[in-house]
């Protein structure tokens, strides 16, 4: 996502909540599913756009400062929950 690639993912684990709406998902345990993904994201160049799009907005969500800033807030929250 974060190289401007459309994506097509599992819909299994935590991927759907990092994917979002940005990428193509299927079902890892249905080859045909998966083939069908892969098989649009190559032909439909307007589906392709849609995701490489919406791809590096959501990446730009995933980044080392956010991960630093929640894990403070975090951190903080639970200090106060304890001297409460």
């Amino acid at each position: 996502m974060a190289r401007g690639v459309p994506v097509a993912c599992s819909n299994a684990s935590s991927l759907p909540e990092v994917a979002g709406d940005a990428a193509l998902l299927f079902d890892p345990h249905d080859q045909s599913e998966i083939a069908a993904a892969l098989r649009r994201v190559l032909d439909d160049r307007e589906l392709r756009e849609r995701l490489r799009a919406r791809g590096e907005a959501r990446a730009r969500q995933f980044s080392w400062e956010r991960a630093a800033d929640l894990t403070l807030a975090s951190y903080r929250r639970a200090l106060d929950a304890g001297s409460a």
